[in-house]
C-alpha cells in the first residue's frame, strides 16, 4: 500500500462547538433560555444553559500545542487552533492529515446530551433538536461527504428519543451517541428492556447505530480517592468491556437483531479474550440456561459491534482473531491521543509492522466503518480524491506549526473583527 493511496475515514473525531453555532437555529421564543458562550470571573469560556456552566477542556483540543502544555484545564476559543471548532479551517486540517471523512463527537453538549439534560423538560427537548440541526446541516451540510452526522437524543423519555431517532433519520442522519452504562446518569440500564426496548427497536427499524464513547461510563471505575488522571485515561477502555457485557449478556444484541453499536475509542486488544471468556461460560455454565439462538456469544458480538481504535499495534498483529470485519480505524482529532498532522504515517506504520495486506488495510481505514454506518464515501467525492495523496496535495499551504497557547491567543487577537 503506497501512503498516498490510503484512504482515511475516523470514526471517531470531536467538535467543540463554535460560540455562533445557534446564530441560524434561535427561534424567537427561546431566545432567552438558548445556550450561550460567556467568559465568567476567571476569564474562562464557558457555555450556559439554564444556568449550568461547561468548561471547554483542555485536553478537548491540544491539537498543535506544545505537549509539555497539555493539562485538563479549561481552554479559551482564543487558545486554540481554529479547526477545533471553525469546519472551514477543520476540513483544510482533515486534508493536510489526509482524512477524508470524519465523525464528531459533541463537546459542550455532552457526549449523549447529559450536558443539556441536567433540564429534562420540554425546551431542552427542543434545544437538542436544534443542535442536531446545526450539527447536520452546518457543521456536515458546509461540506458534504466529508463528514458523517451523529445525533444526540432526549434520553430521560423512551419516546421522545424514538421521536428524535425517526426525525433525525429522515434528514439523513443515522448515527446517535448513546451512554456507555446509562444507569450512571440515573436511567434504567440496558438490561430493562421495558424502558431500553422501543428506542433499540427505532434504531434497528431505522438503521440507525448506537456510538458509545469511553468516558460517559467512568463511574463504574471505583478507583482509589487519591489515583492520578493517568488511571482514568488507561483504564477507560475497561468501561467498553462493562458495556458490551450489558448489551450481549441483557436483552439487546439477542432480541434486537438489527441493533448495531459502535465501541468509540474502545480499543481493540481486549476482544479476543473477553470473547473467549464469553464462549467458555456460555458452554460451561449450562445451569444458567442462557439463550444465544444457537450461536456462541462471539458469533452475536460480531454481528453487532464495530470495534474502533486509535492505536493498537499489538492487537492489529491479531486482527483476525478480533474480526477483519469490525475493526475501524479513528482519529480522535482534536484530543490528547490524536494522530495529527501524521496519521497516513502512523496508521500504515502500524498496519505494516503487523504484516497487514492491503485489502485488510482498506477493511481497517475506511471499508468496515462505511459499510457498518450505512454510508457512502464516494456519493459527493470521487474516490481518487478521497485518498491521502489527494487531499494533501489540496493543503499545502495549512500550517502545521506547533505553537503556545499564549502564541494563538496572539494570533486570534490580531485577527480583523468579524
Amino acid at each position: 500500500m503506497d501512503i498516498n493511496d490510503l484512504i482515511l475515514v475516523s470514526i471517531d473525531d470531536h467538535v467543540v462547538e463554535p460560540p455562533d453555532m445557534f446564530e441560524n437555529h434561535t427561534p424567537a421564543a427561546l431566545a432567552d433560555v438558548m445556550p450561550r458562550v460567556i467568559v465568567d470571573d476567571q476569564g474562562v469560556d464557558r457555555w450556559m444553559y439554564r444556568g449550568n456552566p461547561v468548561g471547554v477542556t483542555g485536553l478537548n483540543a491540544v491539537v498543535s500545542w506544545p505537549p509539555e502544555e497539555w493539562d485538563h484545564d479549561p481552554a479559551g476559543y482564543a487558545e486554540m487552533r481554529p479547526g477545533v471548532y471553525d469546519v472551514h479551517e477543520r476540513v483544510r486540517d482533515m486534508n493536510a492529515n489526509g482524512v477524508f471523512a470524519s465523525m464528531c463527537f459533541p463537546t459542550y453538549a455532552g457526549f449523549s446530551a447529559g450536558h443539556l439534560a441536567k433540564v429534562k423538560d420540554d425546551i431542552t427537548v427542543r434545544i437538542i433538536e436544534l443542535y442536531n440541526d446545526w450539527h447536520i446541516e452546518d457543521w456536515c451540510g458546509a461540506y458534504p461527504g466529508r463528514f458523517i452526522p451523529l445525533g444526540i437524543l432526549p434520553l430521560w423519555d423512551p419516546q421522545l428519543a424514538v421521536a428524535e431517532i425517526e426525525r433525525l433519520a429522515s434528514k439523513g442522519c443515522h448515527s446517535v451517541s448513546m451512554p456507555e452504562l446509562p444507569h450512571l446518569e440515573g436511567l434504567p440500564s440496558y438490561f430493562d428492556q421495558n424502558y431500553w426496548g422501543p428506542v433499540f427497536s427505532a434504531l434497528q427499524d431505522q438503521q440507525t447505530v448506537m456510538n458509545l464513547h469511553i468516558g460517559a461510563g467512568f463511574g463504574a471505575l471505583r478507583l482509589a480517592p487519591d489515583a492520578p488522571i493517568d488511571n482514568l485515561m488507561c483504564l477507560a477502555p475497561t468501561v467498553s468491556q462493562i458495556t458490551v457485557q450489558d448489551l450481549l449478556w441483557g436483552p439487546a444484541f439477542r432480541s434486537y437483531p438489527g441493533l448495531r453499536v459502535a465501541l468509540s475509542e474502545g480499543g481493540i486488544g481486549w476482544i479476543p479474550f473477553f470473547l473467549d471468556r464469553s464462549d467458555r461460560h456460555y458452554t460451561n455454565q449450562k445451569w444458567l440456561r442462557r439463550d444465544f439462538g444457537g450461536k456462541l456469544p462471539s458469533e452475536v458480538f460480531r454481528e453487532h459491534v464495530m470495534a474502533c481504535y486509535v492505536t493498537d499495534p499489538t492487537a492489529l498483529t491479531y486482527r483476525d482473531k478480533v474480526g477483519m470485519d469490525i475493526i475501524a480505524w479513528e482519529c480522535d482529532f482534536p484530543h490528547a491521543d490524536s494522530l495529527w498532522p501524521d496519521a497516513p504515517e502512523f496508521v500504515l506504520g502500524e498496519l505494516n509492522a503487523a504484516g497487514a495486506p492491503d485489502a485488510d488495510i482498506d477493511k481497517i481505514t475506511w471499508e468496515n466503518a462505511c459499510r457498518f454506518l450505512g454510508w457512502d464515501p464516494f456519493a459527493h467525492t470521487p474516490r481518487e480524491q478521497a485518498t491521502v495523496g489527494a487531499l494533501r496535495a489540496q493543503a499545502t499551504d495549512v500550517d502545521l506549526s506547533i505553537r503556545s497557547r499564549k502564541e494563538w491567543a496572539r494570533r486570534y487577537a490580531a485577527q480583523p473583527a468579524g
